[in-house]
């Protein structure tokens, strides 16, 4: 087999497993819901279940052996846990007090937020084509959402806009375990997942309410393929695709997980979306890409032509066009902060 077929087969198998991983992301709100727990317990056991499936998994992977862990980053990890526990709390307790369809469209404004952190924390330079597409982004927000002026003035529907309240804390909880995560280089995430889901236990543990998971029956196969299925089973095939696919190809398959949640919450629970909703999701679409793929409103403007030509490469390095062992860990690093952390 040719490399160009080895690289196709590659990037097909990827496909597949990112598209799997995705309809899968998909239907994590019919679970919760249909587990009919309260998100504290739901976030606990799917915490608790889909610690033992990552540990098993790793385990026979051998992913604990030469794991690359330290102190700091142990502690980074640990840190973007919290915030990624309580994230799934927030989105959980939103799919109830709104949909699943308008909690998941307003959660995907997770990018936008990892841009304006980078601003604000690292003083990452904010282009006049990021802040085009935070506009569209929040247009984009304003119609997806659904409220009027007479929804702040008593006459709403108060729990909806708790709702919408949550899924955007969310989506900020998700940017920040983002920033804090993209620092943990060199380790698998598969373990650095396996950190986060083991923390959600002590953390939540006082919150969990077991009395009321009395009766459940049936219902406990949710929560258990809640671990299984959106926590081990997502989680190993979106790491495998990953580093099969190019980064343009992942923003684009991600989108495959907020159209298969509307289309479920309207299998299941026939809430529709309005007209005007529906305006609204192309523009946060539209926006997410723009952002993770680098698009400008204009032209883009050629590089400037070199005035002396470029040197010969020395004897023994890497072509010009394979990047160094850091580019390419630090591309990684940004293919996993596309929707990884459902």
């Amino acid at each position: 087999m040719s490399t160009d077929q080895r690289s196709t087969s590659t990037e097909l198998k990827g496909t597949v497993e990112l598209t799997i991983a995705m309809v899968l992301s998909g239907t994590l709100g019919v679970f919760v819901i249909e587990s009919g727990a309260s998100p504290f317990n739901v976030v606990f056991f799917r915490c608790v279940f889909g610690a033992v499936a990552l540990g098993l998994y790793c385990l026979a992977r051998g992913f604990f052996r030469n794991h690359n862990f330290t102190p700091k980053k142990l502690g980074l990890a640990a840190l973007g846990g919290v915030f990624i526990v309580f994230n799934w709390v927030l989105l959980f307790s939103s799919y109830k007090n709104t949909s699943i369809s308008v909690a998941t469209v307003v959660y995907h404004t997770q990018p936008f937020y990892v841009v304006l952190l980078g601003v604000l924390l690292f003083r990452d330079k904010l282009t006049a084509a990021k802040f085009g597409w935070l506009v569209v982004a929040f247009a984009g927000l304003i119609l997806t959402a659904g409220v009027s002026l007479s929804d702040f003035e008593g006459g709403g529907d108060s729990a909806y806009l708790v709702g919408l309240g949550e899924a955007l804390l969310a989506a900020l909880f998700y940017a920040l375990s983002t920033v804090i995560t993209k620092r943990v280089t060199g380790v698998r995430p598969h373990l650095v997942a396996l950190v986060q889901v083991t923390l959600g236990i002590p953390l939540l543990l006082p919150f969990a309410s077991f009395g009321a998971m009395s009766g459940m029956g049936m219902r406990w196969g949710w929560l258990v393929g809640l671990g299984l299925i959106h926590t081990c089973l997502m989680y190993v095939l979106m790491y495998s695709s990953y580093q099969k696919l190019p980064t343009p190809k992942i923003a684009v398959l991600a989108f495959i997980y907020p159209a298969v949640a509307m289309l479920s919450d309207w299998a299941v629970y026939g809430h529709r979306i309005s007209l005007v909703q529906a305006l609204g999701i192309p523009l946060i679409v539209a926006a997410s890409l723009g952002v993770n793929l680098g698009w400008t409103f204009g032209p883009r403007r050629r590089p400037a032509k070199a005035e002396e030509p470029a040197a010969a490469a020395q004897p023994g390095s890497a072509p010009a066009d394979v990047p160094e062992p850091a580019q390419a860990a630090a591309a990684g690093a940004e293919k996993l902060t596309i929707g990884d952390s459902r």
